[in-house]
């Protein structure tokens, strides 16, 4: 189950198909849900089958639940997420098994597929979405969808955390996370943040700034524009620190500013 803005997307791994704002369940079989949401948190709730359970962006939930009589039912969201909120809802159909058989012939003569790039065309925030049907669906298409890396090329969450768990790659990943920033309106490429190299390394006060530009300046006229340009970059890496214990008890660190230590690394 991916909640969207504002429809709901329907995914059936053991079938191979897909719906949007249609769902349909045989009668008396148990349905485990794996749920997310490609926007604000959202709330799968179908009354006539179980309690509502939240869905969430970069994350997974789950509900297990049987439908025990055959009919019609509804379901919707039960956690307001914006302009299209009170059309989010969705018809649920319990049938009996041949019933249910009928039904996913019928989607799967629906001819039009849902891959990577058309789920990116769905994905866009719309209003009033009548049913549609893909007769075939992407097999890894959810695991993109909770790791938020459907776009091609972009670094899936878990990915990272598998980078992160191998002792992580220092300051070469510091830009790493900027793909993984997530906004409902503008998350693919660089849309967040505009260019793609720039990216907050610290945040100072305005003196601290101050006395920044002017160590910079002296640094350039001491030592030359390369190790002025890189001043910032070496007080991450530790240079121009003083090593511990080698200070009084108050003072175990030098100035930010002060000059990288020849004998450090």
């Amino acid at each position: 189950v991916v909640a969207m803005d504002w429809k709901w997307l329907f995914i059936y791994p053991e079938y191979g198909i897909a719906t949007v704002n249609e769902l349909a369940a045989p009668v008396d079989r148990p349905i485990r849900f794996h749920i997310t949401s490609t926007g604000v948190m959202n709330s799968f709730y179908i009354p006539a089958l179980a309690g509502q359970i939240y869905a969430m962006p970069g994350m997974e939930t789950k509900l297990h639940a049987v439908i025990n009589r055959p009919g019609e039912y509804v379901g919707f969201s039960a956690n307001y997420s914006g302009d299209g909120f009170s059309n989010m809802r969705f018809a649920f159909h319990g049938l009996d098994e041949a019933g249910f058989d009928q039904w996913v012939a019928g989607v799967r003569a629906a001819g039009q597929g849902l891959d990577r790039e058309t789920y990116l065309e769905l994905e866009k925030p719309s209003e009033k979405v009548p049913v549609i049907h893909y007769a075939s669906v992407d097999d890894r298409l959810f695991d993109a969808v909770v790791n938020m890396c459907v776009e091609p090329g972009k670094m899936c969450m878990g990915e990272m955390m598998d980078i992160d768990r191998k002792g992580g790659l220092g300051l070469t990943a510091v830009k790493n996370t900027l793909p993984l920033v997530y906004d409902k309106y503008a998350r693919r490429g660089d849309a967040v943040f505009g260019a793609g190299e720039s990216y907050v390394m610290t945040i100072c006060t305005p003196l601290e700034a101050e006395a920044a530009a002017v160590e910079a300046a002296r640094r350039r006229q001491a030592f030359g524009e390369d190790l002025a340009r890189d001043t910032a970059l070496n007080r991450v890496m530790g240079q121009g620190l003083e090593r511990p214990g080698r200070s009084e008890p108050g003072q175990r660190f030098a100035s930010l500013f002060s000059a990288p230590a020849a004998s450090q690394s």
